[in-house]
Order: C-alpha cells, then sequence, then structure tokens
C-alpha cells in the first residue's frame, strides 16, 4: 500500500509556473502507474499527465507543451511541473497511484490517492 502526499499548490499570475510534488510512503513511486488528475468546482475530474512504470508519459490535450510530468526514483516523488499556466487550468490537483488496466490509464482504476493541492491562476 502506498501514501501519497502533493504540495506546491498555490495563486499564480497567468503565464506563471509551478511545480507540484507528489511524494509517496509505503511502497516504490516506480513501481506504479502513476498520474495527476485535477477537479474544478462544477466540473468533472479530468486526467492531465500519467507516467507509466517504464517511464511513458501521456498527456491531456489541454496541457500537452505546457505541462510536464517527471519522477525522481530516489526521493519516491512524482512532480508535475506545469508552465503557461491559464485561468483555466485553476482546479484542486491529484495524484493518484496504480491507475493502469491492461496498459490503459484511466481514473476509474486508480488504487491510491493524495488529499489534493490547490492551484489558482488568475
Amino acid at each position: 500500500q502506498v501514501q501519497l502526499v502533493e504540495s506546491g499548490g498555490g495563486s499564480v499570475q497567468v503565464g506563471g509556473s509551478l511545480r507540484l510534488s507528489c511524494v509517496a510512503s509505503g511502497d516504490t513511486v516506480g513501481r506504479y502507474c502513476m498520474g495527476w488528475f485535477r477537479q474544478a468546482p462544477g466540473k468533472e475530474r479530468e486526467g492531465v499527465a500519467s507516467m507509466y512504470t517504464g517511464g511513458g508519459t501521456h498527456y491531456s490535450d489541454s496541457v500537452t507543451g505546457r505541462f510536464t510530468v517527471s519522477r525522481d526514483n530516489a526521493k519516491n516523488t512524482l512532480y508535475l511541473q506545469m508552465n503557461s499556466l491559464k485561468p483555466e487550468d485553476t482546479a484542486q490537483y491529484y495524484c493518484a497511484a496504480d491507475c493502469c488496466r491492461g496498459g490503459s490509464w484511466d481514473a476509474r482504476w486508480c488504487e491510491y490517492w493524495g488529499q489534493g493541492t490547490q492551484v489558482t491562476v488568475s
């Protein structure tokens, strides 16, 4: 079982950057298919970025070219570098683990979730 704690959220101006961190404990982050998700008030949860155990990544169309997901196995941490932020990126951001089934990634399959960190862009 793995526990996840996100940090790094905050308020930033349009065009700014933030880096979110997701520290894992209880197990090795590299063993899991991991993902970043977000949910804004009144909207459905959206998958933002994923990192597979082999290091492959996938991004939603809305963040491609602006966000980068990475992993530091030594620190047991997953990151989300967010650049060129827009107001529509405002949301609660969540880190999740064990999100893959049959090579596909989906929030419905994530077994472990962090508590979230708020990102506000204005």
